[in-house]
Formats: C-alpha cells, structure tokens, sequence
C-alpha cells in the first residue's frame, strides 16, 4: 500500500473512533437524561430473587429461616446500583458522570455494597413471606450489622419470626350461652348513690370502736415462717370483708377489725392465688400481722342544692339518682359483654391444647391490662373498682391471656372464613363512640389512633366483635338474674404479698436473671394500679394536646 493510501487509511480509522466516541458519549448522555425512565421502568418489572430457603421449626409458633441469595442475583442488584450511581457520580478530576466504572466501583464500593444488602435482605425477607407456608406476627429478629457482603459468593442470612399457630377448628356453632339481665330498684340505687357520695364525705378520727365501712390506715407484714417476705406499709383500707392484693387475698378482714382500736395487732392468714401462674407460689398461705395505725369515719354531707351542683350538675337527688341508674345499667351491659365472651372463650378454647409462644404472651398480658383498664373507665367504673378488677386479672394474667389470645385467632379463622371485615363506615362509627365517651372530637380521636398506630387494632377489635355476633347468632342464649357480686364487698390494694409480680412469675421460670428483671421491667405491671390508670388518662392528655395543636395550625 502506497504512503497516500496508508495516510488516506489512518484518516478515516482516526475520523471512525471520533465517531464511535461521540456516539459513546452521546448514549452515555441519553443514559442519564433516561436513567429515571429506565428506573421506573425497571420497577414496573417484577423479578423474583433466586433464593435457597430453609425453614425450621424452633418452638411453639417460632420459624427460624435461612436464606442464600444466589451470586447472579448479587451481581444484578449490583450492576443496576451502579448503573443508577455513574451518571450522579463525582470524582476528582472528571466531570459528573464521566469518571471510568472500575474507578466508580472502587471510589463507592463500600457504600453500594451497603446499599445493595438492604435492598436484598428486604426484598428477599418480603418474597419468603409471600411464598412460605406461614403468616408472621411479629417482626423477624433479626441482626443486620452481623450480615457480610461476600465479593465473589453468595449472600447467606438467617432471622427468627413468630408465625400464625396452627390449629384444628372447634365446633363454633350452637354453643350454650347465658346472658345476664336486672331491672335496678330503687334501694339498689339510693346504696349506689349513697357509695359514691362517701367520696365527698368528710373524715373524722375514731375514737372508740371501729366499724364496717370505717376507713383504717394500716402496716402489714406478710411473713414466711419467721421470715418477712413483704411489708405493706401506711395503706388506707375500707373495713370490708376481704382484701384482694395482686396475688392473693385476705379473708374476713371486717371480722379481724370491727370492734377493734386504734394502735390494736391482729394476726390472721393470707392466701395466694391458687390460679397463679408460677407453681411454687400458688395457694402458698403467709402469716399477716396487722397493725391498725389510724381509723377514720366518714359522714356524708347533707344533699343541699349547693353540693348537689358542685358534685355534678343535679338539680335534685331525683336527677342524681337517675345519673346513678345510668351509670349501673351501663356498667351491667359491660358485664354482660364480658360474661357472654368469658363464656365463649372458655368453650372454644377448652380442647385448644397448641402452644404460643412465651414472648408474644408476655407482651400480650401487658396490652390486655391496658385495655382492660380502658374498657372499664369507658364503662364509668370508678378508680377503686378498676383496681379491684386489676388484681383479679394479675392474679392469672398470663393464663387468661393464653386463652384470650388462642381466642383471637380462632375468631380470626371464623372471620376469614365469612368474609367479615372492617368497613371505613364501621370504623367511622367506632371513632364517633368513643368521641363520645370521652367528650372530644371524632376527629381528635382518629388522630390520637393514628398517632399510637391503635388503627389496625381498632380494625381487628370491630372484627373480632363481628365474629362475637356471628357465633351468638348460632349459639343457644339463655336468661339468667346477675347474681350478687361478692368482689364488691373488697378492698382492693395494689400490693403483691410474695413480692412477685404474677405476671412476671412464670417468666422467671425458664430465664436467666438479666433475661427475667428485663422481661419484668417492660411486660410487668407496676405495683401502683393507679399509676397505669394515670398513664393511660396522660398519654390521652398528650394526643388531646397535639390535636388541638394541629387543629390550631390548620
């Protein structure tokens, strides 16, 4: 070839690259003025990950999964993170999106390789929830910061989650159920109404004799042989006929007191709940030396039109005592609800002998006293029967929330089975109650829900009330006279005889010490009831605070 050939040649070698690179650039231009495009478009495309699966049961409800992500996979999300990162990257000495990809990978490996575990981890977690044989009731526990990103393998990672436990159907249909009813009398009402009038009463030193209904100021030792397990110290208690504690009672303490004096010892015995959870603390009987420190009497102000306003707006005793009447038959229908739900519980679950797991247990028991307390401040209970029904439920608690949970989920199946669901209207409806009962708006209170995230539960309430209906609808109902309460003739203290918490009791039993004082510490009620009360009436006060905020800047 001639030296003008040769020369002509290189010309037009050196004017194709100049093409090529254009070209180049130009596509790599295009590229990033597409790269959102490409992105949404990549999005819309549902690819799923090429993963191992091993599923192992570990206890009762309890799944532990390992997973491995294969090396293509790995390889693809890294390949479409950089792919996302070139056209934005900034390297020194190249303008922005220009710098080589091996310099790209090098300068960013870390960062995306950080990027790409958590979008594998989740969106491998997400498709083995999707396509495994279980349902999730918790979130996986699960340590992120423990997980590698191999260079040149796959990506093996492992995580614990509680499931849906797994159970044959009992029989729903035709159950026995009685339901109570009473017609409230006048001399019922003017007892109630003269209860609630002690609250206002004034209080005078006893001098001679104490009787029923006197108010005495006492210091309790409870004690194990010689040994003094507990001391309740300065508690004032109504003379009644028993004292119910958190974990036990005491009998005939009006029999103990009344004809009693101030500065008087009375030795008498303690009962710990035969329904507690821990076995060695069951039905254990304690000494109780008591000390009566101080009485007091109470005597009722006369029902003048002054204090009849200042206790509550009446206008006459007739008015205070219809506010009364009120007041029973919405605490009776709370009774009837619960009677009838006890009683559906109890038969549904008497054959229900499938396990839950421990943990969900515990943190259960903690939100159905909560709720509890709710239900029966909503019911116009006053403080002193709240903690009367308060210690009847820790004296069992992680026992009644078994059964109240396996519950749940029996209903859960009943409500999947029928299509029973929580309509927008039915929510409405739910949110304007409440609003009522607690004198707000109902837009207050859909914000107070959304913002402790209790929406979803106020979902699952509605429905698991929808299935209550269902296998009433079925059941056999029966009448029956609401028989007298013997818990109203008890004084209820807020104080544990043995000194341990009975929901905390059983925890102990099969943890070690840190594991149980942290499980004590978030799932255990405090020994003042009030304070939960208290708590509950904040945390009520704060959203109120926060809506009424939001409410001013809109």
């Amino acid at each position: 070839m001639s030296e003008q050939d040769t020369n002509e040649t290189n010309d037009i070698n050196e004017e194709v690259l100049d093409t090529e690179t254009d070209t180049v650039e130009n596509d790599a231009d295009e590229a990033a003025n597409n790269i959102d495009t490409d992105t949404d478009n990549d999005s819309d495309v549902d690819e799923r990950l090429n993963v191992d699966v091993q599923v192992n049961t570990t206890g009762a409800c309890e799944r532990h999964i390992v997973v491995t992500v294969s090396k293509e996979d790995i390889a693809r999300y890294k390949d479409d993170a950089y792919n996302d990162l070139m056209p934005k990257a900034q390297i020194p000495g190249f303008r922005i999106g220009r710098a080589p990809r091996k310099l790209v990978e090098t300068r960013f490996k870390s960062d995306v390789a950080d990027q790409i575990k958590g979008s594998l981890i989740m969106d491998a977690m997400s498709q083995v929830t999707d396509e495994q044989d279980f349902s999730a009731i918790s979130e996986p526990d699960f340590n992120f910061d423990a997980v590698q990103m191999p260079d040149d393998s796959e990506l093996t990672f492992e995580f614990t989650v509680e499931v849906r436990p797994e159970f044959d159907m009992p029989q729903w249909k035709g159950l026995k159920l009685e339901t109570v009813v009473h017609d409230y009398t006048e001399d019922e009402v003017s007892t109630r109404a003269q209860e609630l009038l002690q609250r206002y009463g004034n209080e005078e030193d006893i001098d001679g004799e104490i009787a029923t209904g006197d108010i005495v100021n006492v210091t309790i030792e409870f004690k194990d042989g010689n040994e003094i397990v507990t001391t309740l110290e300065d508690t004032r208690v109504p003379v009644r006929s028993k004292i119910t504690f958190s974990d036990g009672d005491l009998n005939d303490f009006d029999k103990l007191v009344v004809g009693a004096h101030v500065g008087d010892n009375k030795e008498t015995t303690a009962s710990l709940s035969a329904d507690l959870d821990n076995d060695e603390l069951a039905g254990k009987e304690y000494t109780a030396n008591i000390k009566i420190n101080e009485a007091k009497r109470v005597t009722v102000p006369e029902l003048t039109p002054e204090f009849l306003e200042e206790i509550g707006g009446f206008s006459s005793e007739t008015e205070l005592h219809d506010a009364v009447r009120d007041e029973l038959e919405r605490q009776l229908n709370y009774h009837q609800q619960q009677r009838v739900r006890r009683q559906i519980t109890e038969q549904l679950t008497a054959e229900a002998a499938w396990e839950l797991p421990p943990q969900l247990l515990r943190r259960q028991a903690q939100r159905e006293l909560q709720r509890s307390i709710l239900e029966l401040q909503a019911a116009g209970f006053p403080d002193e029967e709240i903690r009367r029904q308060i210690n009847q439920l820790q004296q069992n608690m992680l026992g009644t929330t078994e059964r109240s949970l396996k519950e749940h989920f029996i209903l859960e199946r009943i409500a999947e089975d029928h299509d029973l669901d929580a309509s927008p209207e039915d929510i409405e409806k739910e949110i304007l109650i409440i609003s009522l009962q607690q004198e707000t708006s109902p837009r207050r209170v859909r914000a107070q829900l959304e913002k402790r995230g209790d929406m979803d539960a106020l979902r699952n309430q509605i429905v698991e009330r929808k299935a209550i209906d269902l296998i009433t609808s079925e059941a056999d109902m029966q009448e029956t006279e609401l028989p007298e309460d013997p818990a109203t003739n008890t004084s209820p203290v807020s104080h544990a005889i043995s000194g341990i918490k009975p929901s905390s009791a059983a925890a102990t039993e099969t943890k070690d010490d840190d594991t149980a004082n942290e499980t004590e510490e978030a799932v255990a009620p405090t020994d003042e009831t009030q304070t939960i009360v208290e708590e509950a009436s904040a945390e009520t006060d704060s959203d109120d605070a926060d809506a009424t905020s939001d409410d001013a800047d809109e």
